[in-house]
């Protein structure tokens, strides 16, 4: 058999021995830098690592082939079989060793992984605190601006609230969760007749007239967690009543425990007093109607009973049985008469005159006529006429008498209290297009029940004989007839203090002649 030559594959043995050598050192060399340049990096430095245990892998595998080829050429056989096994060990430590290396390498890498993931959360955590240490350091810079601004839109916003709690002229109050009252605004303390010491003592049952309003108050508050439009009566500190308009919102704490309310109330009391002298207007026109119709019906009748006793009277001696009758009978016929004429009066169906009338001159009449009866039962009279009164336009006789009937009113109310002040006083209102004449006395007032019937025919609170009921009904037809109207205070303010005044006080309003606003019915 022919045999191959060895030399090409000894030559090729140590060439390709010296080539591993220097690629191996070449990629060591290159991982070097790598990781020189990023020391950081995790892969780096496990392929620097594994190119240094390759680099030893190639250079003892390298020596042992050199060695061997250079031992065997020598013709030292000998020697390679002692140190063969001595290099294949150490090549297989190095194999080993690398492929160690390699089979580790994805556990390398999941570590550098979650590495790199914490690294990434601590930097954003890093970034996240810069950014947060940027707006602290900018909100030191302009801490004080802003609590000046914020100082300012909570001072404007008080203040807004303070405005409403001091002009309102309704009532504003706060409240606890155990009824006392926590503040009160002047208006609702003048509304209710307090002084503004007296406001730390009160609780809402002082102020409900009625126990059952002021139940029925909480259980819509509780219920509801406000109240809205309750109508209830409270109570002044005089003893008087008024009627108010409630609307109140429960307020909770940051607990969510009921802790009190604020509320708002109304004074309806004008309003109920209008609507009540509407309603009393309506019912005295029908009044009226059906006593005009019932004084003509009787008028009539009563003429007939009066001619025939004035003829019978001239056949009958008076100081006779027959003549002291029929005098009778003629004296109380012009009474019923009288009377007839006075319903007449209050339905408007007697006729009127029509002049320029001047008020002073009227009343100034009335309190010479009824002086002297005044100053018997020790009534002082004190007049504060307008000088520069406006005249009206109507009938002089029964104005006067209207002022009679409200003179002689007030002294039947002070008489039986043995004197008292009476005040008569005229004044211009709304641009002197109106004119007020006001009678106020110091009696004993009128009860609440009886005020809006004072003005029904018929309806009187005096003894039996002393009065026919008919002459407030009389005055009222002929105010009425006159464009005006009547207001009744019984107990009566005072319009400037706010001080309750016992008495009563009849206003007469009546439109001027420069309104050009009145006209006589004939």
């Amino acid at each position: 058999m022919t045999s191959i030559p060895m030399l090409p594959t000894i030559i090729g043995d140590m060439a390709g021995s010296f080539i591993i050598i220097v690629l191996s050192f070449l990629s060591l060399r290159y991982a070097y830098l790598l990781i020189r340049s990023q020391p950081e990096n995790f892969l780096w430095g496990f392929l620097f690592y594994f190119c240094l245990t390759l680099a030893a892998f190639s250079v003892s595998r390298a020596v042992g082939h050199l060695l061997k080829q250079i031992l065997l050429i020598s013709g030292y056989r000998e020697q390679w079989r002692f140190l063969a096994p001595f290099t294949g060990g150490f090549n297989t430590l190095l194999m080993i060793s690398l492929g160690a290396v390699t089979i580790y390498y994805h556990k390398g890498i999941e570590g550098y992984r979650a590495i790199q993931q914490k690294a990434r959360s601590i930097k954003g955590a890093n970034e996240q605190l810069k950014v947060a240490a940027d707006e602290l350091q900018k909100l030191n810079l302009h801490l004080e601006e802003m609590v000046e601004e914020r100082t300012r839109e909570l001072s404007a916003s008080e203040k807004k609230f303070r405005n409403f709690f001091i002009n309102s002229k309704d009532m504003v109050y706060f409240c606890d969760a155990k009824n006392r009252l926590v503040n009160m605004n002047a208006s609702g303390l003048k509304m209710l007749g307090y002084s503004v010491a007296d406001s730390p003592a009160l609780d809402l049952a002082d102020i409900f007239n009625n126990e059952d309003d002021l139940d029925k108050y909480f259980e819509e508050i509780k219920a509801q967690k406000f109240v809205e439009d309750l109508e209830v009566e409270f109570a002044r500190a005089d003893g008087t009543v008024i009627y108010v308009l409630l609307s109140a919102t429960a307020v909770y704490d940051d607990a969510g425990e009921f802790i009190g309310c604020e509320g708002i109330a109304k004074d309806l009391t004008r309003v109920k007093t209008m609507m009540a002298q509407l309603a009393s207007s309506e019912k005295m026109a029908s009044v009226g109607q059906m006593a005009a119709g019932v004084a003509h019906e009787i008028n009539t009748p009563l003429g007939v009973i009066l001619g025939y006793a004035q003829l019978l009277m001239d056949d009958f001696p008076s100081d006779t049985d027959e003549g002291e009758s029929l005098a009778v009978i003629e004296r109380q016929t012009k009474a019923c008469r009288k009377i007839v004429a006075d319903l007449l009066k209050f339905s408007r169906q007697a006729e009127s005159a029509r002049e320029d009338i001047s008020l002073n001159e009227i009343l100034t009449d009335v309190l010479a006529v009824t002086e002297h009866s005044l100053n018997m039962d020790h009534i002082r009279v004190h007049q504060d006429l307008d000088q520069d009164l406006e005249t009206i336009v109507g009938d002089t006789e029964k104005l006067r008498q209207v002022f009679i009937n409200f003179i002689n009113n007030a002294h039947h109310a002070m008489e039986e209290q043995g004197g008292g002040d009476l005040y008569v006083s005229t004044s211009n209102r709304n641009e002197n297009k109106e004119i007020v004449v006001t009678v106020r006395d110091t009696g004993h007032g009128i009860p609440e029940k009886v005020r809006s019937n004072i003005f029904d025919p018929f309806f009187t609170t005096k003894p039996v004989g002393k009065g026919t009921g008919l002459g407030l009904s009389v005055s009222y037809g002929i105010v009425q007839e006159h464009g005006g109207s009547i207001e009744v205070e019984s107990p009566v303010i005072d319009k400037e203090s706010g001080e309750t005044m016992k008495g009563t006080a009849f206003h007469v309003i009546l439109p001027a002649a420069v309104a050009e606003s009145y006209v006589v019915k004939e």
